[in-house]
């Protein structure tokens, strides 16, 4: 589209063919990006969004948020643009920013530069049509893949929270050479079992150990499910050299492990966890004695 003066001064337009358009639509976007940025940051203030970040990094990331879709929306590039949203995630997600925002203000963006495309443009009809039907496909596939993009972010973020959540929930801790300790507190569902397994069987190659202290006194109850996979945790320890003390049986958890018919020749028990641990002490070879303090206890 090129730009011609007709005697009366007035701009006119040339029609250009399709190939055309968006790199006349982006010279405009950046011609004006400041005063198309302000207003765009004004809007996004009015509908409340983006409040968990100061004016400073708004104002960053509106900047870098808008040259990087203008540039999309001239390359087309749509790796370039995931990348970028990646990143922008990666910033703002922990700022608390939540995904409705970030589809908020893309579509906000998206209509603040439609708005002004329409001015430009409002004079030809037909023109102003076909400078749409090519914007707005690009805007469109912006918006997509932006949202996407950060609820993938965002799902990945939970994801290792719940990882790390896990993990300090279910920890493998050495109490001295070849011997570990699993404490297990909560509820023992499906899941948090498996991953049990797959932290215990790392331990016990890490540490090397010969011994493993399961204690269940925090766990409330368990279903047949669990305690079958607790019979196969002892088993894959057993395969990876180590022996396994179970503590801190419940009445209602035992009563559970009979009347689901557990195989409990595979689980050694002891009621409570000293003795768990002075019984594995027995087990690597350890002399436990008792002291006067002890008896005084």
């Amino acid at each position: 589209m090129n730009e011609q003066k007709t005697e009366d001064g007035q701009d006119t337009v040339v029609a250009l063919d399709g190939h055309q358009l968006l790199p006349q639509l982006v010279a405009h976007l950046r011609e004006h990006r400041d005063p198309l940025r302000d207003e765009w940051a004004s809007r996004i203030r009015e509908a409340h969004l983006l409040e968990a970040m100061t004016p400073q990094e708004m104002a960053a990331e509106t900047t870098s948020v808008y040259d990087n879709y203008v540039e999309v929306l001239e390359t087309g590039s749509v790796e370039a643009l995931q990348h970028y949203a990646r990143d922008l995630s990666e910033r703002i997600i922990p700022r608390g920013v939540e995904t409705h925002e970030v589809v908020g203000i893309v579509l906000l963006l998206r209509d603040v530069l439609a708005r002004s495309l329409f001015e430009k443009y409002q004079r030809d009809f037909p023109l102003l049509n076909r400078v749409l039907d090519a914007y707005e496909p690009a805007a469109n596939r912006i918006a997509n893949t932006v949202a996407v993009s950060f609820v993938e972010e965002r799902e990945r973020v939970i994801t290792q929270q719940q990882d790390a959540i896990r993990e300090l929930s279910t920890p493998v801790l050495p109490v001295r050479e070849r011997l570990l300790i699993l404490p297990i507190i909560g509820v023992l569902d499906s899941e948090r079992a498996r991953q049990l397994t797959e932290q215990l069987l790392r331990g016990i190659r890490t540490h090397r150990a010969k011994v493993v202290v399961i204690d269940i006194t925090g766990a409330p109850d368990v279903d047949e499910t669990v305690a079958n996979h607790l019979v196969q945790t002892v088993d894959a320890s057993r395969l990876m050299g180590a022996s396994v003390i179970i503590t801190g049986l419940s009445p209602t958890i035992a009563q559970t492990l009979v009347t689901i018919g557990v195989d409990l020749s595979k689980m050694n028990t002891i009621g409570d966890l000293q003795g768990g641990l002075e019984e594995a002490e027995r087990l690597l070879g350890y002399r436990v004695t008792r002291t006067e303090a002890d008896d005084a206890s």
